[in-house]
């Protein structure tokens, strides 16, 4: 059955993907990588939210669905809230974590801005010099 792959995969990738929002900025040769995946996720929960609940998510709402075709209901509204739950078996409070997730993703998307910004400077700065 397809289904179990599917929803080991998206437990995979949705939370490489996650992590890779999260630091993404760190390393020189993913920033640009990052900013890209970071606006993607900005559009999906803040402009596709406006038609399907904000924060939505395109991984979320494809994992849900093969969960419930594995006849699995144990969603949260929250993917994150979800993950933490699957991963420490602790229930942490959903609003809590919904706060401190946009804290990172902003802080990331800040550090992430900055960060491209800065490199594309000094590549001008190094081009006009050759």
């Amino acid at each position: 059955m397809v289904y179990p792959f599917l929803n080991i995969f998206f437990f995979v990738f949705h939370t490489i993907l996650m992590l890779f929002n999260c630091f993404g900025w760190a390393w020189k040769k993913t920033r640009r990588w990052n900013l890209v995946t970071l606006l993607l996720t900005a559009t999906s929960w803040f402009f596709v939210g406006i038609w399907y609940g904000w924060g939505y998510c395109f991984c979320t709402d494809w994992h849900w669905n093969v969960r419930e075709k594995m006849g699995l209901h144990d969603q949260s509204t929250s993917y994150v809230h979800f993950l933490l739950l699957k991963l420490t078996g602790i229930n942490f409070q959903k609003d809590l974590v919904d706060k401190l997730t946009l804290i990172v993703f902003f802080v990331s998307l800040l550090l992430s801005v900055w960060l491209n910004i800065r490199d594309y400077k000094r590549n001008q700065i190094k081009n006009r010099s050759i």
